[in-house]
């Protein structure tokens, strides 16, 4: 099943994305640099990059660098004086991105603070609302991270975070897997929080099975 996912994913990429030398070289980058392949797929990416747009999102907030592959899409979709600031922990994947969004021509678009995130969002106390916040880092943290999303937000951000389906592993009230207590955390956090509103979507695809939390600060 995993491959006719997968062949899916390349036909919608095929009919609807196209071909991007930035976005291909930035993976050929990380491989080749040693970044774990856990990006968002194309098609996802683009899926950032059109709810970002639909928002009208001028400042961009994201919890997760890596090599900076979501990072493209979502700069992309700023206007023109638009500006986004991305938290990575690891210093050796930021200077990864950097070099990607350089290449890329984004460089002066995107702010990279390094360290752990939950001490870089304790520290943006100056900052402008954020119009539209992607979280992408560890599943521990999530419910942390949306509570900071809320807290740097306005009334209308759009918050997103990924990989919250887990295979299905969000089920397993049981688990001793961190990510999984971190992801259900996140699950009671939103049920009870009425600062927003929030639902959840399951994906199938390059990235097998997973979904996605898509929430707006009320």
């Amino acid at each position: 099943m995993g491959e006719r996912w997968q062949a899916v994913d390349d036909y919608i990429a095929a009919k609807l994305l196209g071909d991007d030398d930035a976005l291909a070289t930035t993976l050929a980058n990380n491989a080749a640099q040693g970044l774990p392949p856990i990006d968002v797929s194309a098609a996802q990416g683009k899926m950032l990059f059109l709810l970002a747009q639909m928002a009208s999102a001028k400042r961009i907030l994201e919890v997760g660098t890596l090599g900076g592959y979501s990072t493209i899409w979502l700069a992309r979709a700023l206007p023109e004086g638009g500006s986004l600031v991305t938290l990575e922990l690891e210093a050796h994947h930021a200077r990864v991105a950097q070099e990607n969004l350089e290449r890329a021509g984004l460089a002066e678009k995107v702010d990279i603070r390094i360290g752990a995130a939950t001490a870089s969002l304790a520290a943006m106390t100056n900052e402008a609302p954020f119009d539209f916040v992607f979280i992408d880092a560890d599943k521990q943290s999530n419910a942390h991270y949306v509570e900071e999303a809320i807290r740097l937000g306005r009334s209308g951000t759009t918050i997103v975070v990924d990989n919250v389906v887990r295979e299905g592993g969000v089920l397993e009230a049981d688990s001793d897997d961190e990510r999984i207590i971190g992801t259900r955390a996140l699950f009671d956090m939103l049920s009870a929080d009425p600062r927003v509103d929030a639902t959840a979507v399951q994906t199938v695809g390059a990235k097998k099975w997973d979904g996605f939390v898509l929430a707006r600060v009320l």
